[in-house]
């Protein structure tokens, strides 16, 4: 009999606990339990090592909440360093680092707006906790075949957010293609974190001449801060550009970093 391989990660210890006893009954479940989105991250790293990945990852929505008091949104490569990963980065690093692995998201409440931002960093399924067993293993099931699994009154207001969120991306992308090769680069080193110092170094630039590209890449993206232009950025889909090691601060109370 194949076994399938679940991490449950939640900080609620009962219901984490419970969860995974409850599923360690069933004959063909091997089930972990991890209270951080941290702790799920080393878990997934030693059962690669070991040659025994997981397949499946069981996501609480609100992980972090109690530490954080609310959700995070630090990129899934800092969390070690934060010390906290909020459920949705959580399966986006997930997706993007480990695609095999199949995610669903366990909810409170029934969210469109952050079912439609799960599924697209990359969740499977998205569930709700007080559903049954029975429920829960057919969604676990059912993503291990590919399938896509939302509760039939999610549906309608998920897809008018995967509607409009492309619609957002779309016009993201026509102002992004307003820009000139090199207000490009310029850009994706502020997604990477880049104040216009370290950007002038790396593209043999004056900082004078970079702080003139910046105010462009504004202008032009018809934003007022670095932090808006980074956000529209990563929806048009611009990936950042390497940073390196000690890169520094991009904006400081809302103005271009000096």
């Amino acid at each position: 009999m194949a076994r399938i391989r679940v991490l449950v990660v939640d900080d609620h210890r009962i219901f984490a606990e419970s969860l995974a006893a409850a599923l360690a009954a069933e004959p063909d479940v091997d089930v972990s339990a991890a209270g951080s989105g941290p702790a799920a991250l080393r878990a997934l790293e030693r059962a690669a090592a070991e040659g025994r990945g997981y397949d499946v990852l069981l996501v609480d929505a609100e992980l972090g909440a109690l530490t954080a008091g609310g959700a995070l949104t630090v990129p899934v490569p800092r969390q070690e360093e934060a010390g906290l990963v909020d459920g949705i980065s959580l399966v986006a690093g997930v997706s993007s680092g480990r695609p095999a692995v199949r995610s669903v998201v366990l909810a409170e409440k029934e969210d469109p707006r952050a079912a439609a931002r799960a599924l697209q960093a990359g969740a499977s399924g998205w569930v709700a906790k007080d559903c049954s067993l029975q429920r829960l293993l057919a969604v676990i099931r059912g993503v291990l075949r590919d399938e896509t699994h939302l509760p039939p009154a999610l549906l309608t207001g998920v897809l008018r957010e995967l509607t409009a969120a492309r619609k957002h991306r779309t016009e993201s992308e026509l102002l992004v293609e307003s820009l000139t090769p090199r207000e490009r680069e310029v850009l994706r080193c502020m997604v990477a974190g880049l104040g216009r110092k370290a950007v002038a170094e790396r593209l043999f630039l004056s900082p004078h001449t970079v702080r003139t590209h910046m105010q462009n890449v504004l202008g032009k993206l018809g934003v007022h801060s670095t932090l808006a232009a980074v956000a529209l950025a990563r929806r048009a889909g611009v990936g950042p550009a390497e940073p390196p090691l000690g890169g520094d601060v991009v904006e400081r109370g809302g103005q271009l970093a000096q």
